[in-house]
């Protein structure tokens, strides 16, 4: 029966555990590295920082990640993306810098998990399936 109980009330736990925004949305230039609990990447993108921000929140909300806080209008959101069976959260906060005058925007991105203690590389693949619909197409 206790078995059962826990079974029951740690998915409900993970799935229903509010998020805060002041420990998950950061700086994520100044973050530092997550280890083996997620991925810090920083990526070029053609467009000014309101543009390239806009797209990538495009792909994260399609993606079915959901806004914590932050906005483009600011420069620098950070979304929760759940697994499906349970619905783990990873929080993934992106920030645009402005890059060059050629019009290119870098965009620093810290995707963790809030759970565990690895992603086992679920955060990277993540963001590198929204890398590739972030970068422009071919004309």
């Amino acid at each position: 029966m206790v078995l059962v109980a826990l079974g029951v009330a740690v998915p409900a736990y993970v799935r229903l555990a509010p998020s805060d925004p002041a420990r998950w949305h950061v700086d994520p230039s100044t973050a530092g590295d997550p280890g083996r609990t997620g991925v810090l990447r920083r990526v070029a993108v053609f467009g000014d920082p309101a543009t390239a921000l806009a797209r990538f929140d495009r792909i994260a909300q399609a993606a079915g990640a959901s806004v914590l806080a932050g906005s483009v209008a600011a420069g620098h959101i950070t979304y929760v993306a759940r697994s499906r069976l349970i619905g783990f959260p990873d929080y993934i906060t992106v920030q645009a810098e402005p890059g060059n005058p050629d019009c290119v925007t870098e965009l620093v991105i810290l995707s963790r998990l809030r759970f565990g203690w690895s992603d086992s590389g679920v955060n990277g693949a993540r963001l590198d399936r929204w890398f590739e619909r972030l970068q422009p197409a071919q004309e």
